[in-house]
């Protein structure tokens, strides 16, 4: 953390007032916020994309742009993240130094950022002048209308508040935050990819590698399928049982009852199976959580309404969750949380996880752990995720979460302007490189082909590798099917819970939840709460009219388990290579 300032802010501030009320020139106090943006991009933003005077010149202009707001104290609020506490322990202090507005960025839960963000929408009360939340909500933005489009700001009220260097067309995951009238709602702060993870060193034995083929008849590898997962997990936990003196299993998982368990399958598992349409960023008419849309509004989750929540492939794929976390994973597994579950593979137990978020890289590239070479680089690799049977070329195939910087009509106009002067901030190319070294969660196209990147690529694990592929359109936030985020994502924990303790089939538990997401969609359709694109449920029909139709929901296959099928990590980068 940047320390030792020449001028601190108290000092800045107390002479901004001083100079203000004497008449004196202010060209002295001008000059010490260009000193205090010399000495931030001179001692901690010295990786970045731009060179040191164009750097110079984008700070500039906060300290410019932030003049009529100079003095006041705005509040922000993000989920607690490696990423956003670099933005509230650094980026919040420079921005102070540099512009003469103080930031409170509160860290909480990110169900505690949900709670206040449905608060002050409900209520109209401001609660915080900016929020960072995942644009799993711009379903519920985009209806709702209480959410101040990035769009509208930046032609309308902060139109000569808007950084000329800001480059949205460089954001790489805006299409997550655009919605069917082409506005884009939020500005992508961080964002992590949900993918396979796996042991390299261990797949790379020698010894290992004649045993799977002698069991399985093929090459121990990356699994481009459920079912070579599948057999993977299998011969870990069945057939090789101990390595190094530990006993080892081929999966890792969680299923205790919390919510928790409902990210688990919103981010989001039908899709690796293959369970919604086709359709880049989500599946249309049906996306991956199953909702159906008929042009913009949502008629309906349940297979009687054309959905697919319920459909056989959530079945399939619900069944193998419960099943290789029974068969597979540690025997403490059911009764973990996500955040009980994160660490284990970085203990040195887990041959690979199919399920595995990047925003571990950093908590899994720490020397001295039992997956990290003396060299600092890593024993473990991260690759696309294995698709299942119902999967078809053009379909998503898994979660992305891109945190965004959000802003509330019932803010303040000036508390909003404030707020999105420090959210611009955040991601300015000045700060957004370094930012992403730190947190490892890159948001600019332009970072991640940075020499800094290159260079740090191999202590990452594949992460560099994945977000330079043209693979990585694939894996993509909630969409806009869904209408209100909050409302159906608290059901999922509850009827999932009931399938990953036994209380229920697959079956019966997803028949729940679908019934459960339609009565919420039906009670928003007759509240008529919502300003455009609501709810218009479909009347009820048997099934077999849909699974009759082409696309979601799709019936049930004679085979869900197709030979398996691995490919060379190696191999795989040269394809992510010669495709860019």
């Amino acid at each position: 953390m940047f320390k030792n300032n020449k001028y601190p802010r108290a000092i800045l501030l107390s002479t901004a007032v001083g100079a203000a009320s004497m008449g004196l020139s202010l060209q002295a106090y001008a000059d010490q916020y260009s000193d205090m943006a010399e000495k931030w991009v001179s001692e901690e933003f010295q990786d970045s994309t731009l060179t040191k005077e164009e750097q110079l010149k984008e700070m500039a202009w906060f300290t410019q742009a932030a003049e009529q707001f100079r003095g006041m104290e705005i509040n922000v609020v993000s989920e607690t993240l490696a990423t956003h506490e670099y933005e509230s322990n650094v980026l919040a202090e420079a921005f102070e130094d540099i512009t003469g507005i103080k930031v409170n960025h509160n860290l909480i839960g990110e169900g505690d950022v949900i709670e206040k963000l449905q608060t002050q929408m409900q209520s109209g009360r401001n609660i915080f002048d900016g929020y960072i939340n995942d644009s799993d909500l711009i379903g519920t933005h985009y209806r709702y209308g209480k959410v101040m489009p990035i769009s509208d700001m930046i032609e309308g009220e902060a139109k000569d508040l808007t950084l000329p260097t800001l480059d949205l067309e460089d954001f790489i995951g805006l299409s997550f935050t655009t919605a069917p009238d082409g506005k884009v709602y939020q500005l992508p702060t961080q964002q992590f990819a949900n993918l396979y993870w796996f042991r390299a060193d261990w797949f790379e034995r020698p010894e290992l590698k004649e045993q799977f083929k002698e069991l399985y008849g093929y090459d121990l590898g990356v699994p481009v399928n459920w079912s070579a997962y599948e057999d993977i997990a299998e011969f870990f936990t069945d057939h090789v049982k101990n390595l190094d003196g530990k006993r080892v299993y081929g999966h890792m998982d969680y299923g205790k009852k919390d919510p928790s368990l409902g990210w688990r399958f919103t981010d989001a598992w039908f899709s690796m199976a293959g369970g919604g349409d086709k359709g880049i960023p989500n599946g249309l008419p049906v996306d991956e959580w199953g909702v159906r849309v008929n042009e913009c509004n949502p008629v309906g989750s349940s297979m009687s309404r054309g959905g697919a929540t319920n459909a056989p492939a959530a079945v399939y794929a619900t069944t193998k969750y419960v099943e290789w976390m029974n068969k597979y994973a540690p025997p403490e597994a059911p009764g973990l949380t996500f955040g009980e579950a994160g660490p284990v593979p970085a203990q040195g137990q887990i041959a690979q996880q199919i399920f595995w978020y990047t925003a571990f890289t950093a908590s899994m590239t720490k020397e001295g752990l039992p997956v990290v070479n003396d060299d600092g680089t890593p024993k473990w690799r991260m690759a696309p995720s294995p698709r299942g049977p119902y999967w078809e070329e053009g379909m998503k195939l898994g979660y992305q979460d891109a945190g965004s910087w959000t802003f509330m009509k019932s803010t303040p106009k000036e508390r909003r302007l404030a707020a999105w002067l420090y959210g611009q901030f955040t991601v300015a190319k000045t700060v957004s490189l370094k930012k992403t070294l730190v947190g490892l969660t890159p948001i600019r196209e332009s970072d991640i082909n940075s020499q800094q990147m290159t260079d740090a690529a191999p202590k990452l694990g594949g992460l560099v590798e994945f977000y330079r592929s043209p693979a990585r359109v694939q894996w993509t936030p909630t969409g806009t099917n869904i209408p209100d985020y909050p409302k159906l994502a608290q059901l999922w924990w509850q009827y999932i819970a009931q399938a990953a303790s036994g209380e229920a089939t697959p079956q019966e538990a997803l028949d729940g939840l679908a019934e459960a997401q339609d009565k919420v969609m039906m009670r928003l359709e007759r509240a008529s709460v919502m300003d455009q694109c609501g709810p218009k449920l479909n009347e009820p029909r048997d099934p077999s009219y849909w699974l009759a139709q082409d696309g979601a929901p799709k019936p049930k296959m004679a085979n869900e388990k197709p030979q398996g099928e691995t490919v060379v990590y190696e191999e795989l980068l040269k394809t992510w290579e010669q495709a860019q």
